[in-house]
């Protein structure tokens, strides 16, 4: 099922980019749909996302295809006040690469921003996680799929729901579903910030 953009707040994508997009898909054989998280609370976070979605837009065999809008997100699993707000979205993508190249590719970018991994839900200047890869289950201790706790992250479902309404997490239902009992606080959105679609 291809993602709508149902949500007053996300902006339309020009017709000129889909089709260039779209055009681009003939060099993809048999791609998979895949849903990345991204977030980043240090330096320039707005910044860090968009070099995200550039970067993956760059990859060979995967196509960025919806980003979602913007959410500022109090940091999750930490003290309170211990770190600063976290700027997240969600990316719809398209791919040829094996769950396993998806994951490397998903770290080569971190890294590329710097990431740090001293610490479980550390302050960082970019996360890119892996949610869901077509319907793919699997509880590999290096990539478990769906991401096992994305069903409890509104972080993650809001701006999921955003740019795909229909989305299904495998394993817990539709998106919408999960997050209409989600706790949403400290999930705000952020209209006045935007990400762009590579070009």
């Amino acid at each position: 099922m291809k993602p709508t953009q149902s949500d007053p707040t996300v902006q339309p994508v020009p017709a000129a980019v889909v089709a260039a997009v779209d055009a681009a898909d003939t060099t993809l054989s048999n791609p998979r749909w895949a849903v990345l998280a991204l977030g980043a609370n240090l330096g320039n976070r707005l910044e860090n996302l968009q070099g995200a979605v550039d970067a993956l837009g760059d990859t060979p065999g995967l196509r960025v295809k919806v980003v979602s809008p913007v959410y500022e997100t109090e940091p999750w699993g930490v003290e309170p006040d211990s770190q600063p707000s976290y700027l997240n979205a969600v990316a719809l993508v398209k791919t040829t690469l094996p769950p396993s190249s998806l994951l490397e590719r998903a770290q080569a970018v971190e890294e590329a921003f710097l990431r740090v991994r001293d610490e479980r839900w550390g302050a960082r200047t970019l996360d890119v996680d892996i949610i869901t890869y077509a319907d793919v289950v699997s509880d590999d201790p290096v990539l478990t799929l769906p991401h096992p706790r994305a069903h409890q992250r509104a972080f993650v479902l809001a701006p999921w729901h955003d740019a795909d309404p229909e989305a299904q997490l495998p394993g817990h239902g539709p998106v919408a579903a999960l997050l209409a009992v989600v706790d949403r606080a400290g999930v705000t959105p952020r209209t006045d910030l935007e990400l762009r679609l590579p070009e």
